[in-house]
């Protein structure tokens, strides 16, 4: 195979390996939630709405500062996303394609291959940026939501609802970032690209899954009911 068409192969079978793997994990998240980190921070969140929602007189402080920390984590993402955007449109007005650079670089190092990688990274910024931006938009709307408690006529599943959108949106400006770090390796050529991206599914399933910690849990909840039976 000729060097120039690695990246025609290498780069859409390392997307093709993350694709596949958030796939499986929108299809676990959907079947069995307690097996991933998202369902399993989905579910303490609703119970943690409707704790503070109970008494919101001596939980609503507690409540719009938790909820601020999580505004002040995606507006730092946000800016960062939109900082690097910029930066990266500034690296694309320059040419950035020397002898030196080249001769390190096994693919394609045709100029318009520079643009491309350029511009799916700005892209992935731009996502991340967006979805911080609803991230933020979200969590805005809860903090005024939580402290009206249930007297106020809201009830605490849609409330509860706002605030896990707030946190997927969040989720998935963070895996833009993973995203773009993937992509920003395929300017040194397709083989780093594919084995990053075979790097991270395999960091993220770590990140991603509880098999430990629910699995503990089974256990424990057995050892408590082969207690309260001895009893």
């Amino acid at each position: 195979m000729e060097e120039k068409y690695l990246d025609m192969v290498m780069v859409p079978l390392g997307l093709l390996l993350l694709a596949i793997y958030h796939l499986w994990l929108l299809f676990t998240i959907a079947r069995d939630p307690k097996r991933t980190v998202i369902g399993l921070d989905a579910q303490a969140r609703q119970r943690w709405v409707r704790a503070m929602m109970i008494d919101t007189m001596q939980n609503g402080v507690l409540a719009v500062q938790t909820l601020r920390n999580n505004i002040m984590a995606s507006t730092v993402l946000a800016t960062t996303a939109i900082t690097l955007t910029s930066v990266i449109s500034v690296f694309v007005r320059i040419t950035t394609t020397t002898t030196s650079a080249s001769l390190l670089l096994y693919g394609n190092k045709s100029p318009a291959a520079y643009t491309i990688k350029y511009f799916t990274i700005s892209l992935c910024f731009i996502l991340a940026f967006l979805c911080n931006v609803q991230s933020i938009r979200y969590d805005a709307h809860v903090s005024f939501l939580v402290t009206t408690g249930e007297a106020g006529g809201v009830p605490a599943d849609y409330v509860a609802c706002s605030l896990n959108r707030g946190s997927f949106f969040w989720s998935l400006g963070l895996r833009a970032f993973y995203l773009s770090f993937t992509l920003f390796l395929w300017i040194f050529g397709p083989i780093p690209m594919l084995a990053s991206s075979v790097a991270m599914c395999c960091l993220l399933f770590f990140l991603d899954t509880t098999t430990e910690f629910t699995r503990g849990f089974h256990v424990s909840s057995a050892l408590k009911e082969d207690v309260t039976e001895e009893v």
